[in-house]
């Protein structure tokens, strides 16, 4: 698999579509997947430079006593796109020089496009599955309702979007072999020339 592993790839897709079982997957074949949203969460925590932009664009109450106030991050965000932006300007960038610093090749972002994260990899892979099947699967998982799911649906592209500038998409529909489709997109990544 050095082929594979030489190429930059992101693994994206929407909420619900299954893009953590194709990582997981991926983990137990040895290849070591850069989760985006962890490192946000983390850098958000202990990345001086970003503590201190954010608490000069949210306020003091970003953090109190050295710790991450998500509920005052989460109000500033609900308040207007331009906020959510502003908060997105400082945390994107950040994510991306991490995992260029990570020395890690496969990433996992759910935003990629919207964040601008396909300029880091070579290889886009889109996972998708049947909108009904994902709104189960977040109700499920999260425990919240089918409107709150279709909310945060509506936040991102839509599926059909991202697969159609994706380089290789992955069918988590509960029929599909995933094993079978994961070994394609492998010798996929494998036969790509830089």
């Amino acid at each position: 698999m050095k082929g594979d592993l030489q190429r930059k790839v992101a693994i994206t897709g929407g909420i619900g579509s299954g893009k953590s079982l194709v990582c997981s997957k991926l983990c137990h074949l040895g290849i070591e997947v850069y989760d985006c949203d962890a490192a946000a969460k983390r850098l958000m925590r202990t990345s001086k430079p970003l503590i201190d932009s954010l608490t000069n664009l949210v306020g003091e109450e970003a953090y109190i006593d050295g710790k991450l106030n998500k509920a005052a991050i989460a109000r500033y965000m609900m308040v207007s796109e331009e906020n959510t932006r502003n908060v997105n300007r400082l945390v994107h960038p950040a994510v991306g020089q991490d995992f260029i610093l990570s020395g890690m090749t496969w990433m996992e972002c759910a935003i990629l496009f919207e964040s601008g994260f396909q300029k880091y990899v070579d290889v886009v892979v889109c996972v998708t599955a049947p909108k009904e099947t994902r709104i189960g699967r977040v109700m499920a998982r999260d425990g919240i309702t089918r409107e709150k799911v279709l909310e945060w649906m509506a936040k991102q592209l839509p599926q059909h979007l991202v697969a159609k500038r994706s380089d290789f998409v992955i069918v988590n529909d509960g029929k599909a072999d995933i094993d079978e489709q994961i070994s394609q997109m492998l010798a996929f990544i494998g036969g790509q020339t830089t």
